[in-house]
């Protein structure tokens, strides 16, 4: 992309010095800062044109223990990004969700719910030129925290893999089309509206079974705020779902759209990781 700078914003020095060495480009600059301190939010937006909210506190566990920090991170800190945004001249925020914000049970999904209706909301009160729009999606192949790096280090070590349930199943999309998936958002979003991809679902056992079929299980049982199965997409939400190629759009109810792209979908349906 003929893009003139790409800015990473974070908390976290040790891994923007990584990044520095790793990819040794002068497009790349660093802005230390924290998502729940609006001051650094609104320093580091000067002159953005495109933003990809990714800061979140993700681990299930964690957030159980400390909802409140879930809260600050999750909620209050997208709202620092809406309002730096809205103050700017931003042109627009792709928002990242998760599926464990459908129907949540845990701290977690209920901040990343909470997100996602702050993000709608304010879409209704902001200038023109600026829109903004949600993705959602399950868990990315490889990524910092996530299942597969986690079990194949056990597996190297000839160690038990600890499993909470047989029946447990989750969505899956490699890195590279998440990656993908979000970037086409910058040409089609509308405004408030909500982006799922068509993604993989499968039961935990098995891919254990797939990246060792003699390795060791030992059943730990469901940690605290952990689900047999994931939703994508809810019941209460296929009424304003269009499904368009290889993803859903959720529009938003109180949005006027001069057009709905996509085909509607069956009604009492939901999209989980079950089925």
């Amino acid at each position: 992309y003929n893009i003139k700078e790409i800015r990473i914003f974070s908390r976290d020095e040790k891994k923007q010095d990584d990044m520095r060495k790793q990819f040794n480009n002068a497009k790349l600059k660093f802005y230390i800062g924290d998502i729940r301190d609006a001051e650094s939010v609104e320093n580091a937006v000067q002159g953005v044109d495109f933003i990809f909210h990714a800061a979140a506190l993700k681990q299930v566990p964690s957030c159980e223990f400390y909802p409140l920090e879930a809260v600050k991170t999750n909620i209050l800190g997208t709202n620092n990004i809406l309002t730096a945004s809205n103050r700017t001249q931003v042109k627009k925020v792709i928002f990242l969700s998760t599926d464990k914000s459908v129907q949540p049970v845990n701290a977690m999904g209920m901040s990343k719910a909470l997100m996602e209706k702050v993000i709608i909301a304010k879409s209704r009160n902001i200038r023109k030129n600026l829109t903004l729009c949600i993705t959602r999606y399950g868990n990315v192949i490889g990524s910092r925290g996530s299942v597969i790096p986690y079990f194949l280090g056990l597996i190297k070590n000839n160690e038990v893999l600890p499993l909470t349930s047989k029946e447990m199943t989750r969505f899956f999309i490699p890195t590279s089309l998440a990656v993908k998936f979000v970037l086409k958002r910058l040409n089609d979003q509308l405004g408030g509206e909500l982006y799922i991809p068509k993604m993989y679902s499968i039961k935990i056992f098995d891919l254990i079974k797939i990246l060792n079929a003699k390795a060791k299980i030992k059943i730990i049982g469901i940690r605290p705020g952990e689900k047999i199965n994931e939703v994508l997409l809810s019941n209460e939400e296929i009424r304003n779902t269009r499904f368009y190629k290889d993803y859903y759009i959720v529009y938003s109810d109180n949005l006027n759209y001069k057009k709905k792209v996509g085909k509607k979908l069956f009604q009492n349906y939901e999209l989980s990781s079950k089925n």
